[in-house]
């Protein structure tokens, strides 16, 4: 995630939506003072830094007691002296920032269509993982990418950022978001991060059984309705 008070916007890191290609190229535009935080492994060029610091934990504490979330997460990130890591919801976001930040700086980040998204999020467990792993018992095992929870506040019924960029129109959303904040962009991350765990490039219609789409319509409801996703 990045926080820049140089062009004044909070980018929220979803997974498996170029997460990691863009903030590489946001970082070489950002300020000494910005927030970006790590990437790990790092990727050439992109500079961390402005992470760690001390944080008003008291916010997000009532904020998840009165939810009834575990308070868990908080106290570690102040143990560790962390204040901001890579998929940080951004409702957390909005209560470790002070307030004219988060009021005033456009906040983004990008989400994929749900079948897409999670055929792209197999290969890359599958390319981690020590042993075999078919695409059917990936999708036994319930690891899945739901991204709602990084971008609506802590129930997540509401979308809490002003723009969510569409994955399938990604060019497109970024030209438009960066001319409104002033950030050179000729359409061209030129980082693709990650691309070369997904081997099998057919469209994802190809790949998916009916009872497997089923599945993902059922897991991923939320964010179907939220977008108006169809297979």
């Amino acid at each position: 995630m990045i926080i820049s008070h140089k062009y004044q916007f909070i980018f929220v890191k979803t997974k498996k939506t170029a997460g990691t290609s863009l903030e590489v190229f946001l970082s070489q535009h950002c300020g000494e003072s910005d927030v970006v935080t790590p990437i790990n492994p790092r990727v050439e060029p992109h500079v961390a830094r402005n992470y760690q610091h001390r944080f008003n934990p008291i916010p997000e504490l009532a904020l998840r007691l009165r939810s009834g979330k575990s308070p868990k997460p908080v106290l570690q990130d102040i143990e560790a002296g962390i204040a901001f890591y890579n998929h940080l919801p951004a409702f957390a976001i909005h209560a470790r920032v002070p307030r004219r930040v988060w009021n005033s700086y456009f906040k983004f980040c990008v989400e994929r269509n749900p079948w897409d998204k999670t055929l792209s999020y197999y290969h890359m467990r599958r390319h981690d993982s020590d042993q075999p792993l078919s695409f059917e018992d990936y999708l036994q095992q319930g690891d899945f990418c739901l991204n709602y929870p990084y971008y609506t506040d802590i129930s997540g019924d509401r979308v809490i950022v002003d723009r969510v960029i569409q994955y399938e129109t990604l060019s497109q959303g970024l030209s438009e978001v960066f001319q409104r904040l002033g950030i050179p962009f000729d359409g061209d991350l030129t980082v693709r991060a990650k691309a070369d765990r997904r081997s099998d490039r057919r469209p994802y219609t190809q790949i998916y059984t009916p009872k497997q789409r089923q599945l993902i319509e059922t897991v991923f409801a939320k964010e179907i309705d939220l977008h108006g996703y169809q297979f």
